[in-house]
């Protein structure tokens, strides 16, 4: 199994970025090849499948409840229901959990498929080269003796039958001359190990002799008589080996030839780094100018207008000084009041009169300011405020000379927030634009946080682990070459109060085909009104009404805060959503069906006569009545039971948040994430999501925003 070759330390050193995991960057440990020939470390699959997994599914995300998580539990069949309900019963999962991600080398999905990571092969020869590399770095360090007793002595051998490093002497005892053991292969010092044949992953006792030229991969015969490969074009081992050895040696040979051509790109690529540098800098310095321009202008301006504003203070303050010395005077024995009193102390009646007359009619003026008070001045400087809305605006979109490049628009019908965020954008010049930034970031009253940039080469971008009941600003802009647009009208979207909670309907769990009708991927249910609907209707004439037709999640929640978005077709008679608890779904689906009549269930979201009695109580279910494209707000105490106020248009997308901790449950618009109800809940049970229809109807799940998604959207 090992290779032929040996390469020089130089050599091996040379080629460290060969050998680099592209997800962790780190030296490959236990490397394993993914379906699209990528290899990536062991470990790291592992932590891309439970980040994706907390992603989508919501179980311990970063941003979700630490101190709550959720248990994901199987839907409560009849016998299950009873098992949860007996003391000592024990929750577990039945769930499986998510296999597919994108390589971190080639961005792609790829499916593991029922077997997960078991299914994957093992680059042996990819960790041989590693650790070669490692040694090579290592020269210095000794492998010591896996047998020896303290102190361990340097190894000289290392045995791959029996995975473990020796001395000269351990090797000697442990494999003694005419034992199975001596025949063992052994190698020089080494710690990677790895087993002589290859066995198949999906038939473990098979070992691989053929090679699948379809996917690209080995197999073994059992692979190709009835598994996965049945029908695909396979070759033998050897014949493989010798056609891809030739291909790759041709190539190698092909690389080397040219090897004075490479280098003289490398060259031509220094100089571009030069003159790109250069021209960089002299792009700020133009870039500073301009600024600087600006800068002076502003400047002048401001300088401009606050002398304005000191002059026209200035008179005012003047006219207001002039005024209050006057009405100073009209005091008692100051100014004009003072000069009248010692005037009226003169006994010349002729020098009196002379004098009197015109001190006369400056008090009568002075009287009558008195009657008519008005300041010599306005305080207010609202004709003296800086309008520069337009000039903002303007210098927000201050932006490189674009070329002509047209700003892109964002698409606000087809982008979406739910467990992330899914933005699309229209560019008139697609053809023209390089790439685009996205920008995104969190909308807070307190202060300016900054934008957040990701380049992106198509029109559209998911946007992952974003912070629960926030609002984000959204807003993007193309570039061609070093020419970039102006940024687009800013996205305001909100996201969900709660990590999103995954499932499907079950469809065991009181499930009726004859009414309902379940597509295959269980995330839309129908409600067919056919002849049975008829046949049950002719009840009425006796007292009963027709029963509704109940489907509920495939998977529970005990603890936590939990969201769920799904659509109500418009067409739909009455639909009944919310949340339920596995004792009252026991009761619900063990009674009759002709016998179930709405005004003997105490239903929050019916108009019976039950409801007024329990207000205050908290029941062990919740659901809203939806329908004839309304949506119906329950009577409550506190609010008005108006039927012009508990009818309100059927919002677009529905979402429910329970709050499971502190038994509450709200009801939201989706498309503004406003909430339209809430309502306190019995959650000494397992809860979960529920849903009734009657009639005609349809309920589509709210499908959950990953790369698959994305690509559907994209062929659409």
């Amino acid at each position: 199994m090992e290779g032929d070759g040996s390469d020089s330390p130089v050599t091996i050193k040379n080629i460290e970025r060969e050998l680099i995991c592209p997800a962790c960057k780190e030296l490959f440990t236990h490397p394993l090849i993914l379906p699209c020939q990528h290899s990536i470390c062991h470990k790291c699959v592992k932590e891309l499948l439970l980040t994706l997994d907390d992603s989508f599914n919501d179980v311990g995300s970063d941003n979700s409840n630490q101190s709550s998580p959720r248990l994901r539990l199987p839907s409560p069949s009849m016998d299950k229901i009873d098992r949860i309900n007996r003391p000592g019963w024990k929750r577990n999962s039945l769930t499986p959990r998510t296999t597919v991600f994108p390589c971190p080398g080639c961005e792609h999905d790829v499916d593991l498929g029922e077997r997960g990571i078991n299914g994957l092969f093992r680059n042996f020869t990819l960790e041989t080269i590693v650790e070669r590399y490692r040694q090579a770095a290592r020269a210095a360090t000794a492998i010591m003796c896996d047998l020896c007793k303290p102190p361990p002595q340097e190894s000289t051998k290392s045995c791959m039958d029996c995975s473990a490093s020796y001395c000269n002497e351990c090797f000697k005892i442990h494999h003694p001359w005419g034992t199975i053991k001596a025949q063992h292969e052994y190698v020089g010092p080494t710690t990677n190990f790895r087993p002589k044949i290859l066995m198949c992953p999906e038939h473990e006792t098979e070992r691989i002799n053929m090679y699948c030229e379809l996917c690209r991969r080995p197999v073994c015969h059992l692979c190709k008589l009835g598994g996965n490969h049945a029908n695909h074009r396979v070759t033998t081992m050897s014949s493989a080996y010798k056609t891809l050895k030739e291909k790759l040696s041709k190539d190698i040979d092909y690389l080397i030839g040219k090897e004075s051509q490479v280098k003289s790109q490398i060259s031509e690529l220094n100089l571009l780094m030069k003159e790109t540098e250069c021209n960089g800098e002299r792009a700020k310095e133009e870039a500073i100018t301009h600024f600087e321009k600006l800068f002076e202008v502003l400047e002048e301006r401001k300088s401009s207008v606050l002398k304005a504003i000191d002059s026209s203070k200035k008179l005012r303050l003047d006219k207001f000084q002039t005024q209050m010395e006057e009405y100073q005077g009209l005091l008692e024995n100051s100014g004009l009041v003072g000069y009248a009193q010692e005037v009226l102390k003169e006994t010349d009646q002729s020098c009196f009169v002379q004098t009197a007359k015109q001190l006369h009619l400056r008090i009568q003026k002075a009287t009558e300011s008195l009657k008519s008070f008005r300041p010599a001045a306005q305080t207010s400087f609202e004709d003296y405020v800086v309008n520069t809305s337009k000039q903002t605006e303007l210098l927000g979109e201050l932006s490189f000379f674009s070329s002509g490049i047209d700003v892109p628009e964002i698409n606000e019908e087809q982008s979406k927030v739910y467990n992330s965020a899914l933005i699309n954008w229209h560019h008139p010049e697609k053809d023209r634009a390089d790439s685009y930034v996205l920008e995104y970031r969190k909308m807070n009253r307190d202060d300016e946080m900054s934008w957040n940039e990701i380049e992106v080469c198509g029109t559209s971008k998911i946007i992952q682990d974003l912070e629960n009941s926030s609002t984000y600003a959204f807003r993007v802009r193309a570039y061609k070459g070093s020419i970039c647009s102006p940024c687009s009208r800013e996205l305001i979207l909100h996201t969900p109060p709660a990590p999103v909670f995954s499932f499907l309907f079950d469809e065991k769990c009181g499930y009726n085909n004859e009414h309902l009708l379940l597509n295959l991927k269980r995330d839309r249910v129908e409600s067919r009104a056919g002849f049975n609907l008829l046949l049950a209707a002719e009840r009425i004439q006796v007292g009963y009404y027709t029963s509704l037709d109940y489907i509920i999640g495939d998977t529970g929640i005990t603890k936590g805060k939990h969201f769920w978005a799904f659509r109500v077709e418009p067409y739909s008679y009455l639909v009944k959503v919310g949340v339920a608890s596995s004792d009252k779904l026991q009761e619900w689906l063990r009674s009759p069906r002709d016998a179930v009549s709405p005004r003997y269930e105490q239903d929050s979201g019916h108009d019976s006569g039950s409801e007024d009695a329990c207000f205050d109580s908290s029941q062990p279910f919740t659901l809203v009545t939806i329908g004839m494209k309304k949506f119906f707000i329950p009577k409550s105490p506190t609010s008005s039971n108006e039927p012009e106020n508990r009818v309100l248009p059927m919002p677009t997308s529905i979402g429910i948040f329970l709050d499971y901790d502190k038994g509450k449950v709200n009801f939201y618009d989706m498309d503004q994430m406003k909430c339209l109800y809430e309502r306190q809940v019995d959650c000494s049970h397992t809860l979960y999501p529920a849903f009734a229809l009657m009639g005609s109807g349809g309920i589509q799940l709210e499908e959950p925003i990953t790369a698959k998604y994305l690509e559907y959207q994209e062929d659409m």
